[in-house]
């Protein structure tokens, strides 16, 4: 297959190409440093030309509002213009519970990515991860300061970014889903918990102060961000990970 991956020099993209290239299909990424910028359109119809399957692999530069409308105007021109090229399989990468955290204008925004998806012309396929490993340095800095980190007892189920990209490769290569496939880690934190775990590993000595009122997962309550019962479950263990 000719597969298009859009976002495909980021951190997950990046390894969706050398997945899918290294099992014999041709995956060509694209990205603003390879002329494609999906917010005007510009490079779109070059991008999608022949490509059987298209990975939308982009995401907003901020969390606020202006991602509502990143996500309208890039789904948009996505679709359309994979409409035009005659592309037979959409696929998009969303967050586990994205749909059970209206408090979060973020979540709301990937929702409406997927709605979009949904509504649209081209056959698709949804994946939904819990939140990358990579991310958790992030997280832990949202809410520090030179002597402590504060952060909720929100539960996650975190996984590592080379599983998501093989989920996404996976489902890219199959039939569409047109539906949702679940991913997530095998292990569930309270996040306090996993950044007490994180700072030991680390050999950073500040204290970790539980507070359900601190970072952007405060928003999130009860099990929403685990994944349930249909999820696919990854092997890499956050412990084993952020030892390395």
């Amino acid at each position: 297959m000719k597969i298009a991956v859009i976002g495909g020099t980021g951190l997950i993209g990046s390894r969706v190409v050398t997945i899918l290239n290294g099992s014999g299909h041709e995956a060509v990424p694209h990205s603003p440093s390879t002329g494609l910028d999906l917010l005007s359109g510009q490079g779109l119809p070059g991008a999608l030309d022949g490509a059987d399957v298209v990975v939308n692999l982009t995401n907003s530069p901020t969390f606020d509002d202006a991602s509502l409308e990143f996500f309208r105007r890039t789904m948009d021109n996505l679709l359309t213009a994979a409409k035009a090229a005659g592309v037979g399989h959409a696929v998009i990468l969303s967050i586990v519970g994205a749909d059970q955290v209206p408090g979060l204008v973020y979540f709301r925004a990937k929702v409406l990515q997927e709605d979009m998806l949904k509504a649209g012309p081209v056959p698709y396929s949804i994946v939904r991860a819990t939140q990358f490993f990579e991310f958790i340095d992030a997280v832990l800095s949202w809410t520090a300061d030179e002597h402590a980190v504060r952060l909720p007892t929100t539960r996650i189920q975190p996984i590592a970014a080379a599983d998501v990209a093989q989920a996404v490769a996976d489902v890219a290569v199959g039939t569409p889903l047109q539906g949702t496939r679940n991913v997530a880690g095998p292990e569930v934190f309270a996040l306090d918990e996993l950044g007490r775990t994180t700072l030991t590993v680390r050999g950073d000595h500040r204290t970790v102060i539980t507070d359900n009122s601190a970072g952007l997962f405060a928003a999130a309550s009860g099990d929403v961000l685990i994944a349930k019962d249909d999820a696919v479950i990854a092997r890499t263990a956050y412990r084993d990970w952020v030892a390395r």
